[in-house]
């Protein structure tokens, strides 16, 4: 046992509302444990400031690894704000360990996103505008802020919104916000362009569609959108389909005009 106590919620839950707190659950015993320790231990230093590393021998604590389902070992745990965010169990080689570190962390710019979106909340986008910015400076693969400041800018300057959303790849967690956005500034920038649309008969009834997802009149602009996908739905190559999946994200699985429209959409793409 170790001479001092170990105070696991200090050392580890309090501190982790400060910086992310990456835990080793290891034992003496344990070969895997040895090999990823030098590993831990140099990605900790490359990354100082980034997160603390706490050491839990499991042998000497055997609660603390029963309390958080500790199975096997090593087993690493990132702690941030009070919870686990992401965990392994196994040794990693250490770029391995780096990459997945790096993924898993938080922002260190995470205050600064915490007031870009207290700001958007209360309705004060103007100063939202430059926190975010000031973010995507400094971190530009920050999927968040991009995705904010894309929202930000998607009415008034659609190809700068697009551009904001160049960093955010596949694999993003935003990737599906990311690219809602994307179609939504795509078409508000033909509002400004219409020469930009062949010209047919559905080209009207698709524009003020479109100006209706604008001023944010889902409801009515839906309506049109799988009309226009009963009638003709090869215009602007699927356009009035990807418009409607395009809400959705926006709106998310749960609203009530994804629920109900997402239905209709699928019987108006099988008739």
């Amino acid at each position: 046992m170790s001479d001092s106590p170990f105070d696991f919620d200090r050392a580890v839950i309090e501190a982790s509302f400060t910086i992310p707190v990456l835990v080793d659950f290891w034992a003496p015993w344990c070969a895997p444990c040895r090999a990823l320790t030098p590993a831990l231990e140099a990605v900790a230093a490359r990354l100082a400031g980034r997160f603390e590393l706490v050491k839990v021998n499991t042998e000497e604590h055997p609660e603390i690894a029963q309390q958080y389902g500790v199975r096997g070992i090593p087993n690493v745990k990132l702690f941030v704000d009070g919870a686990v965010a992401d965990e392994f169990t196994g040794a990693l080689p250490e770029s391995a360990l780096e990459d997945w570190l790096k993924g898993a962390l938080p922002s260190p710019h995470r205050g600064q996103l915490k007031l870009a979106e207290g700001l958007i909340g209360a309705g004060r986008a103007a100063e939202a505008e430059p926190v975010l910015r000031q973010v995507l400076a400094a971190e530009p693969a920050n999927g968040r802020a991009a995705v904010l400041l894309a929202h930000l800018l998607l009415k008034t300057q659609p190809d700068e919104a697009l551009e904001a959303l160049k960093p955010i790849g596949p694999h993003s967690d935003q990737s599906d916000a990311a690219e809602a956005l994307r179609t939504l500034a795509r078409l508000f920038g033909l509002l400004e362009h219409p020469e930009r649309l062949a010209e047919a008969d559905a080209k009207s009834a698709y524009l003020d569609a479109i100006g209706k997802i604008r001023e944010e009149d889902y409801e009515p602009a839906l309506d049109q959108l799988i009309e226009l996908v009963r009638k003709a739905r090869g215009y602007d190559e699927d356009g009035a389909r990807k418009a409607c999946v395009a809400i959705f994200r926006l709106l998310g699985d749960g609203h009530e005009l994804t629920r109900r429209y997402r239905g209709q959409l699928s019987n108006a793409l099988y008739v």
